[in-house]
């Protein structure tokens, strides 16, 4: 893999959706190309041709994956990603006017490498299980939000003029109560079809659970009593039928995703590792190993992935605020993907493993959020899946309360005193 010192010219790429600004400076700071090219197959090659006039180049562009990353590299480029908040950084050191062009930002870029860049990492080429693991998990989850969105849509007619509905069914990403509505669109088609028709359906579907059975049928009964006018039912009716027809097609292609996610998964290297996370499973563990990568020198100590994950704090103790009264603040800049898996894992995990429920616990105690308490509990995780990870280790439960112990951990003097009951599992 090609280093910073190796590099014999700088270029600042800055992309956009259909062109590129590239600014390429040597080792002196002078520019000895500025160019722009079009994100199509001729730009891409006449930017190969501009590069092979330099021994050695490094790139320097705002992400660090997708196609035009690809590119790069086919080029023959080595590539630094830099983060778009510390790009306008070296920006604004470029200019105090506060100006700003796509040139400008490519040059300033550029020159960050060559003069920073001794301590920047360039990418790894990635191999294709992981990227194929990493999009289709990203793919899973855009599809999920599209979902959930279509659910709040259906919700809000439902409120409007069929109130009953909602109220017997809690989980609506379910197609059972999907099929509910196909069955029973309103009120009075609840009504008219009777008892016997509504316990017919719940049991065809699976739906008849006797903690829920009585209550479900007290809705159905009184459907009729607090539902939407005739215009509005008639309406927002329609409006339900017309999402849950998209909801079907949309459910099966999460189900697509789900089979060909495990498949890929169960075939990369790393499964066993990841897959042993207690909650991880065959969901957050393929998510996890997506983003995190098999680059096992990407991340030099559990620090850096937890930055990286966005667990970390940000701590401000400088000027008047001392290390006593230092400010303490959420990470922002960091892997958003990575965060709200690790923020998923934290979360099953104190369903299957004590001391996770213990740590979450005593983090709520202190005063802490949910959310807090559970990104306290995803720093210790990724302490432990850095460990795991750069030794392809599983996880070991044994050997983590040893190391709990041999370390004097305050968890295990807490699961010792009081043992804390497991976080309840979600029911449908």
């Amino acid at each position: 893999m090609k280093t910073w010192t190796d590099l014999t010219h700088y270029a600042g790429f800055d992309w956009a959706k259909d062109h590129h600004d590239i600014v390429i400076v040597d080792r002196s700071g002078t520019k000895v190309a500025d160019f722009r090219i079009p994100d199509t197959a001729e730009g891409w090659r006449d930017f190969a041709d501009r590069v092979k006039k330099f021994p050695v180049v490094g790139a320097v562009v705002e992400t660090r994956y997708g196609a035009m990353i690809e590119r790069l590299l086919g080029a023959g480029c080595a590539v630094f990603p830099i983060n778009p908040k510390t790009a306008t950084r070296y920006r604004e050191r470029k200019t105090s006017s506060g100006a700003k062009s796509d040139r400008l930002d490519a040059w300033s870029m550029a020159d960050a490498l060559r003069l920073d860049g001794q301590s920047w990492k360039a990418l790894e080429p990635e191999d294709a299980l992981t990227q194929e693991l990493r999009q289709l998990c990203r793919d899973e989850v855009a599809l999920i939000e599209q979902r959930t969105a279509f659910v709040n849509q259906l919700q809000q007619a439902l409120h409007e003029y069929y109130p009953a509905a909602l109220e017997a069914f809690d989980d609506w990403t379910h197609p059972a109560a999907w099929a509910f509505i196909e069955r029973f669109p309103t009120s009075e088609v609840l009504k008219s079809a009777g008892k016997k028709h509504w316990e017919k359906f719940l049991h065809m579907h699976r739906m008849y659970r006797p903690q829920t059975h009585e209550k479900r049928l007290a809705c159905f009964a009184r459907a009729g009593d607090f539902c939407g006018s005739p215009g509005t039912t008639a309406a927002k009716s329609l409006l339900a039928l017309s999402i849950v027809e998209m909801l079907k097609p949309l459910q099966k292609q999460l189900d697509e995703y789900r089979c060909r996610i495990t498949k890929v998964f169960e075939r990369h290297p790393d499964h066993d590792v990841f897959g042993s996370l207690p909650g991880a499973g065959g969901k957050i563990g393929p998510r996890l190993l997506g983003e995190i990568g098999t680059d096992r020198e990407r991340f030099e100590d559990p620090q850096a992935l937890q930055c990286y994950a966005g667990t970390a704090p940000v701590t401000q103790a400088t000027g008047k605020r001392s290390k006593r009264n230092a400010s303490v603040y959420m990470r922002r800049a960091c892997n958003l993907n990575l965060r709200q898996a690790v923020h998923f894992l934290a979360d099953l995990s104190r369903r299957t493993c004590t001391w996770a429920q213990v740590y979450y616990q005593k983090k709520r105690g202190e005063g802490h959020r949910h959310a807090s308490a559970l990104r306290c509990l995803g720093q210790r995780w990724m302490k432990i899946v850095w460990a795991m990870w750069r030794e392809r280790k599983k996880y070991d439960p044994e050997l983590h309360q040893r190391n709990q112990v041999a370390h004097g951990s305050w968890v295990v003097a807490l699961i010792t005193d009081n043992q804390a009951p497991l976080a309840p599992a979600p029911t449908n």
